[in-house]
């Protein structure tokens, strides 16, 4: 127990070289991660999971939007490292990380930049490893979510600089992570409405919101995404193409409909942060016997996370309430929580010894969190799970060596976005589902339609083909594509298109 106790400590105050010990142990596993699953994908032989694959298909080509009803910044930043590196699993795995490492380490210099200890920073890193979706989702599923982690601990740490230096290049700064934020993930919007009310409404940053370069950093802003935003204006069935999610709604009647987004809103509400509130409360609970000062008033800092925790959750139900929304997923309560361990760790800070305590227990069991998530995400890496996750296993160097036995191919469709695995084996391939824009100016001829034994309607998909002037063959052939690791083979089904013909 002891050694445990000097390890945390030593994550908590020692350092590695330049690095705090807390970074330099974020920077190490995520290095880690980059390099097992890399490796691990090589030597399997297998694909990436669903996410990952949609990413694969819009990284051949740069564009103001990809559809999907997601802004642009991550497969932009795909395409950058697929230029660097190649289209490859490290690729996808370097932006991921990458991000994730982002994140962490702007959540702990915000935390020190705005006057905290080294331990209180270390707790706040620590303390978003105990989110469910972030230790685990962001690592064997999820893209954008990624993001929006990054960036808006990003933009934390922005406004943090902005209110220390009240500088041209800050507000320089401040309007990039603003522009990367909202090109992350729409939902993104509430977060920034929330932290920019939370500055608002203390003199300490409202002074340098009020400043006139200011305007500087909504001028970078508005510049930055402003490709997007008009292509999102010009693609409007793109953009609202998974609006059908949210159940807008659903629930019949006003009263049901108001019923079930509140209680909706709940579930995901503890779905999210039940855990982490759960574990910082025990922790505190476990450090009971240890000294504490009398209860102070909180410093700006403080007000100012829990202003924006607060105005996030405002916002989120008014939006839940205004647009009868009855569906929710865990994930989009990440612009609402994402602070709230560094609230947490910060008002520990002022706790004395029953502090540093509780500290200590938040870095211990995050740490230890992330170390045991490490074998599982390497098998799921490899292994994929049931149902979609299956596409991992898929050998796609064999299923791309059947598409060309009868010829070349330079283009393949199919109803979901699984298929994009096949430029793991062929970065030149056009591969395009019905969620890709520009559908039929993207197809490259030969073309063929790949269908698998999945339960994603083929309607949609065929609509496109005929949309886009083509017509499928009369004749299809039928294939078994082995599956690596075990398991039955999967059928696919393959038939050409052709351009149709002038009456």
């Amino acid at each position: 127990m002891r050694q445990l106790e000097k390890w945390t400590d030593w994550l908590c105050d020692e350092r590695v070289g330049p690095f705090s010990a807390a970074i330099a142990f974020a920077l190490a596993y995520c290095l880690v991660q980059i390099v097992v699953m890399t490796f691990s994908s090589h030597f399997m032989g297998t694909g990436v999971g669903v996410d990952d694959s949609e990413q694969l298909m819009a990284m051949r080509f740069l564009a103001a939007g990809y559809g999907s009803s997601q802004p642009p910044l991550y497969t932009w930043l795909g395409i950058l490292t697929a230029s660097l590196v190649g289209t490859d699993v490290l690729a996808l795995k370097i932006v991921k990380y990458a991000l994730l490492a982002g994140g962490l380490i702007a959540c702990f210099a915000a935390v020190r930049r705005l006057g905290y200890s080294n331990r209180a920073a270390t707790a706040a890193m620590f303390g978003l490893l105990l989110f469910p979706q972030i230790a685990w989702e962001m690592q064997h599923a999820l893209t954008h979510s990624v993001a929006v982690f990054c960036f808006s601990s990003l933009l934390l740490l922005a406004l943090v600089e902005l209110q220390k230096r009240r500088s041209t290049a800050a507000y320089v700064l401040l309007g990039l992570a603003t522009a990367a934020a909202m090109l992350s993930k729409y939902n993104m919007v509430i977060f920034l409405a929330a932290l920019f009310l939370a500055a608002l409404s203390l003199r300490e940053t409202r002074e340098a919101i009020f400043d006139r370069r200011f305007l500087i950093s909504v001028v970078v802003a508005i510049l930055a995404c402003l490709p997007t935003f008009y292509w999102s204006l010009t693609h409007l069935s793109d953009l609202l193409a998974h609006s059908s999610g949210l159940g807008v709604a659903e629930g019949g009647s006003v009263a049901k409909s108001l019923s079930g987004g509140i209680l909706g809103l709940g579930n995901a509400i503890l779905n999210f942060a039940g855990l982490p509130a759960a574990i910082f409360a025990v922790a505190f609970f476990l450090a009971r016997g240890k000294p504490a000062p009398p209860p102070e008033t909180a410093p700006w800092p403080e007000k100012l996370v829990w202003r924006a925790i607060a105005f996030a959750l405002l916002i989120t139900l008014l939006v839940v309430l205004a647009g009868g929304v009855t569906q929710f997923r865990d994930r989009w309560m990440l612009p609402v929580f994402v602070l709230l361990p560094a609230a947490l760790a910060m008002r520990l800070d002022a706790m004395g010894e029953r502090g540093r305590k509780t500290q200590a227990t938040i870095v211990f069991v995050g740490a230890v969190i992330a170390i045991l998530v490490l074998p599982v995400s390497w098998y799921m890496h490899v292994h994929g799970g049931d149902n979609r996750g299956g596409i991992v296993r898929m050998d796609y160097a064999s299923l791309h060596r059947q598409l060309a036995a009868n010829g070349p191919v330079g283009t393949v469709v199919s109803s979901w976005f699984w298929i994009g695995n096949l430029r793991l084996v062929d970065p030149d391939l056009v591969v395009l589902d019905d969620e890709i824009p520009d559908f039929a100016e993207s197809i490259r001829e030969p073309a063929v339609l790949v269908l698998a034994d999945d339960e994603e309607p083929a309607s949609v998909i065929f609509d496109r083909i005929a949309k886009a002037g083509y017509v499928m063959d009369t004749v299809h052939r039928r294939i078994a594509v082995p599956q690596l690791l075990g398991g039955a083979p999967r059928q696919v089904t393959i038939t050409r298109l052709r351009k149709m013909t002038a009456q």
